[in-house]
């Protein structure tokens, strides 16, 4: 988790622990009372809003719309303990939790309207001419997010008051960071997706046109070679550009490397010396999607493209422990660590670079920075490429099996 993140969910607990303290206050001096015998009157009162926050919290993950606002709306009502509360956009009411919504809630967009000139909360009567209801008194706190103001959440009392206006204000905070974290989760998935397009748009002109290239050369001379390396073709742009899932796991990241590797020695003849050596208990591990192919390209271009020399690549998954440690390894022209250094650090681009450092910061974002690649070279002595993988951890999971290989 970035550094923004962290932030927000330790502002997430503190602002929630004063939510617990100000509103168990107002819940307690009100009577409340909790099926659990859990001390005074305060203490009942804040756990009971610490549980209705946590029951709030994961639809607002999910972000500002109607049908989270609408699951939302009767928790945040239940933690201020009001007449009636809704939640509102910049234009509309989004969910409305409460009586009297049939005659206040055209209103409420023209108040939300004023607050959201100030940016600041507000509280006014509501001049309702309903005698018989009991919305009297509003409080309107801005909600926000990285793009300033999203909306407001309103809350409907009989009465004015000063630990109303204070709750409101406090869960609206609350809320408010929900928000940003349901951002910063949208955020990380752009950043995921645009780094596989990048990867993908690597693979594409360059790769594609060669292979074609030739496969064509096999049209005449060898029909059935030309056939089997346009079928190897088909499956390998098919799963490079898929559509669903973050994650693979190493038998189909290796699989498509075999025909990565099928196509580029149907290219580069004699030339190309692969060596395999996976481990079948490693199999099944996951991994980020397209970490091993821009890896395998690297060495086949050092190795291949920038020499006139044969070229000899080792691929190796071997099973550690609890990791998966995989190597790809090649004899070809290396590089100088200090160029390699400024790639990984984004200060030096490089044409075969954005496979080498896109790799490393999605295992990093994933894993941890323990988990960064580990690169051996020099100028003239090849390259050696370690990753380790865990071979469990929460939140991965494999999209694997879903291939077609027709």
């Amino acid at each position: 988790m970035t550094g923004t993140g962290l932030a927000a969910l330790a502002a997430a607990g503190v602002v929630l622990l004063v939510i617990g303290f100000v509103v168990g206050r107002f819940t307690a001096r009100r009577g409340g009372e909790s099926d659990l015998d859990l001390g005074t009157p305060v203490e009942r009162a804040t756990f009971h809003t610490l549980h209705t926050a946590s029951l709030a919290a994961p639809p607002l993950r999910a972000g500002l719309t109607e049908d989270t606002a609408r699951k939302a709306a009767r928790r945040l009502r239940s933690l201020l303990g009001t007449e009636a509360l809704c939640l509102t956009d910049r234009e509309t009411v989004l969910a409305w939790d409460g009586p009297a919504a049939d005659h206040h809630e055209q209103r409420v967009m023209e108040r939300v309207a004023e607050m959201l000139e100030s940016g600041r909360s507000m509280s006014v009567r509501t001049d309702c001419d309903e005698l018989e209801c009991p919305l009297r008194w509003a409080v309107i706190a801005p909600l926000t997010g990285e793009e300033g103001v999203l909306g407001a959440l309103v809350a409907y009392g009989s009465r004015e008051s000063a630990v109303l206006v204070r709750a409101t204000t406090e869960v609206a905070r609350w809320v408010s960071v929900q928000l940003e974290l349901a951002e910063l989760d949208r955020s990380r998935t752009r950043l995921i997706e645009a780094e596989i397009r990048a990867l993908r748009a690597q693979i594409s002109p360059h790769f594609i046109f060669n292979s074609l290239a030739a496969i064509a050369s096999f049209v005449r001379t060898d029909p059935e070679r030309a056939r089997e390396l346009l079928l190897e073709f088909a499956d390998f742009t098919r799963y490079s550009f898929r559509r669903h899932g973050d994650f693979t796991n190493l038998a189909d990241e290796l699989r498509s490397i075999e025909q990565y590797l099928a196509l580029a020695g149907a290219r580069f003849g004699d030339r190309l010396k692969v060596t395999l050596q996976v481990a079948p208990e490693v199999l099944p591990v996951t991994l980020p999607f397209l970490c091993l192919q821009p890896l395998v390209e690297n060495a086949v271009k050092h190795g291949l493209e920038d020499s006139r020399n044969e070229c000899r690549v080792t691929i190796a998954a071997q099973d550690a422990g609890a990791e998966a440690m995989v190597t790809i390894e090649d004899d070809g022209v290396g590089m100088d660590p200090a160029v390699l250094r400024a790639i990984l650090a984004g200060e030096r681009p490089a044409t075969s670079g954005i496979g080498l450092s896109n790799v490393d910061e999605r295992l990093r974002q994933v894993y941890g920075d323990d988990y960064g690649l580990v690169i051996e070279t020099g100028v003239g002595a090849g390259m050696k490429i370690t990753m380790r993988l865990p071979k469990y951890r929460s939140g991965v999971h494999s999209s694997a099996g879903r291939r077609s290989s027709g």
